[in-house]
């Protein structure tokens, strides 16, 4: 099998951002953001995922987060489709629920080519965490569903931390993409039938 790696480089008036990406990695992260809170929650993702990113990102975090959170998104939905190629002998969907502490979350993916982004349970306690404005958790996943073409669903089940909620989220997408992207000797091509994903 070839490696299912993808490298890029996204550079705006707004953001300048280069990317790498391994769907089949050993957790390890690189994570320069200059957003503390979205480089823990990648951080994760990585761990969770067993996928390899390095992310270094520049923005214009002195006005906010929100071009540097949306851009990574971005750049993260462009790398897993390039990453995934043809999608041959993947499982294609994938299913996690995460607890933490008092939060229980669910992520529920299809790498359709159809991107389409819901989100439940999604009404935050607080509006920020730290400095992150917890909005953003939305327009990050959005993109990232729209640029990897992939249908995403995230359930809060239920919480009341802030920062569980959103790290459930994150460690719940990092399990269902695992399992999605994992490689099943008994598919065989695209798991479709309409022959293509």
């Amino acid at each position: 099998m070839s490696k299912r790696v993808a490298e890029l480089n996204r550079d705006t008036n707004e953001t300048k951002i280069s990317l790498n990406f391994s769907i089949d990695g050993e957790g390890k992260a690189e994570i320069d953001t200059g957003v503390p809170f979205m480089d823990h929650m990648l951080d994760l993702f990585t761990k969770h995922g067993q996928f390899d990113l390095a992310v270094k990102a520049d923005g214009d975090v002195e006005i906010d987060d929100h071009h540097t959170t949306e851009d990574i998104g971005i750049c993260l939905g462009l790398a897993l489709k390039e990453a995934l190629g043809d999608k041959k002998g993947i499982k294609r969907y994938g299913n996690a629920f995460v607890p933490m502490d008092e939060t229980l979350a669910q992520v529920v993916v299809d790498l359709s080519n159809r991107p389409h982004f819901e989100m439940r349970g999604g009404d935050f306690p607080s509006q920020k965490v730290g400095t992150f404005d917890t909005e953003l958790v939305h327009e990050f996943l959005w993109k990232l569903a729209l640029e990897a073409r992939m249908n995403l669903h995230v359930i809060i089940h239920y919480g009341q931390n802030t920062h569980h909620m959103i790290e459930a989220v994150f460690k719940a997408l990092a399990r269902a993409l695992d399992e999605a992207t994992m490689i099943d000797p008994r598919v065989k091509g695209v798991p479709s039938t309409k022959g293509m994903l």
